[in-house]
């Protein structure tokens, strides 16, 4: 049991109503979970105001209320008003777990694309140079080599600092962290001391929940705009936004480029499925990883390094033998010699990075196939771009299923057709089931063509409806291969 007021002085009170000294055993936003010796945080949300559930808590015997407004009770319980719910549930959570933060070196990735795999590759980099590490990622959370299933790019601050003082009674020394558009927005970061801070990208993505462009950008910029001095932030100077991001900054400014002059230039030397050579502040290694945009997060990787210390040459020696993230540009090869390459790439940008990377690794005497998707209830406005893309930079094109979620697949599909142009429609199949779309591109390959999966990843299921079936692309790809080389 913790005092409220050993922790209260983490987040601004307006004002405090009943006992300061009120013993409280958790924090919860979830109304069901407030009961006595809880402090119920009422959090706005986008469908759903805690506000509205104050009665019902107080009423379940709840110790004590943190609210936007004071509210008339009877009952024995403490109050504490505050400028804003969801700002004061992150920095109470930090304090009720120890500040963690503080305890540990806290670096955070944003960006529309990119975050998983500087993150993923860092946790192994510092694995390799003896560290214990903590990761939180897209994909899985990280206690060391401990796995710990991961359902939002950055989980609520209750279960954040949780696993974060988790890391620490560990013996973690580092963390390295997602940290998506919406944490940053709905304040589930709030609290943290991030030491340092990095900037992949932005490009079309999440316009459903920002609803324009400008406030999605304001979005990543928020996380910079909180960071301390003392702190650093590194951006991609390549990225017509990667300054305005630092434009507020208390943090010191790196950054790194591949076309610009910055303080950590990559340069590729030759790129194939063989993986990348490339220079690195004048160094050149050999990497494993394949793509112009692997050359982009592995220079953030090596960066981030620099900034916390680590020796240059140690570090390059550790990325050239660390392998491919799972879902990112993960390719296998059939008998008869099609390469189907499985990959995350859910937006415009990524879509493009991934197929100009295959442009300039194809001889031009094989076809390029694409099964791709877009996912329901996510921004629709990038549908028709994607299957644009796709149309441009491959020879054959297969629309199908993403996860449609709780809207109708034809639909969505009916919405990428829309950015197929006249010239494109003889190389385009629709197939719904996203299975039968691959063993048809399976089907279709001739030796040495290339298959693109592209939009799902790592994931290893897909959402219909509110239910989550199992589905694995790389999976399906390698069913399939083992069926043709019969």
């Amino acid at each position: 049991m913790i005092k409220l007021n050993d922790i209260a002085s983490a987040t601004t009170v307006n004002s405090w109503i009943g006992p300061q000294d009120a013993a409280v055993s958790a924090i919860v936003f979830d109304s069901r979970k407030a009961v006595a010796g809880t402090l119920f945080v009422a959090m706005k949300g986008t469908k759903v105001d805690g506000h509205d559930f104050l009665s019902q808590v107080i009423a379940q015997g709840c110790t004590a209320i943190v609210t936007e407004q004071a509210i008339d009770t009877s009952a024995d319980v403490t109050q504490l008003v505050v400028p804003n719910t969801g700002r004061a549930l992150g920095e109470l959570a930090h304090a009720f777990y120890g500040s963690p933060s503080n305890e540990l070196i806290l670096v955070g990735i944003t960006g529309t694309n990119g975050k998983t795999t500087c993150t993923t590759l860092l946790h192994r980099l510092y694995t390799n140079l003896g560290y214990k590490v903590g990761l939180l990622s897209t994909v899985v959370n990280l206690i060391g080599d401990e796995a710990v299933p991961a359902t939002h790019t950055t989980p609520d601050p209750v279960a954040l600092n949780a696993l974060l003082a988790d890391m620490v009674a560990q013996g973690c020394s580092h963390c390295f962290m997602e940290v998506s558009s919406h944490a940053v927005s709905q304040n589930r970061i709030a609290g943290l001391n991030f030491k340092g801070a990095a900037f992949t990208n932005i490009t079309h993505d999440h316009l459903d929940y920002h609803g324009t462009f400008k406030a999605y950008i304001e979005a990543k910029k928020g996380f910079f705009d909180g960071l301390q001095k003392g702190a650093f932030a590194l951006t991609n100077a390549d990225d017509k936004n990667g300054m305005v991001m630092m434009q507020n900054t208390k943090a010191t400014v790196s950054t790194y480029a591949m076309k610009s002059h910055a303080d950590y230039m990559v340069k590729v030397l030759e790129n194939s499925f063989g993986g990348l050579v490339l220079t690195i502040n004048g160094t050149e290694v050999w990497t494993r990883l394949i793509g112009d945009f692997n050359a982009y997060n592995l220079t953030t990787v090596f960066g981030i390094t620099q900034l916390l210390g680590e020796d240059a040459t140690e570090v390059l020696t550790v990325l050239s033998r660390l392998e491919s993230v799972d879902g990112r540009f993960q390719f296998t090869q059939s008998i008869g010699a099609v390469t189907a390459i499985v990959d995350y790439a859910h937006t415009p940008d990524a879509l493009l990075n991934v197929l100009k990377t295959i442009e300039n690794i194809r001889t031009r005497n094989e076809q390029v196939i694409t099964v791709v998707g877009c996912g329901g209830d996510r921004d629709a406005l990038k549908r028709p771009e994607m299957a644009r893309i796709a149309c441009e930079l491959s020879d054959k094109v297969i629309l199908t299923s993403d996860n449609p979620r709780s809207e109708d697949p034809q639909s969505i599909l009916d919405e990428m057709e829309k950015g197929v142009e006249p010239q494109h429609f003889m190389k385009v199949l629709t197939i719904q089931d996203r299975e039968q779309a691959i063993k048809t591109a399976v089907a279709l390959a001739q030796p040495k063509d290339i298959i693109l999966v592209a939009g799902k990843g790592h994931e290893k299921y897909q959402e219909i409806q509110g239910v989550k079936y199992p589905f694995d692309d790389f999976q399906l790809v390698e069913t399939y291969f083992k069926k043709l080389n019969k």
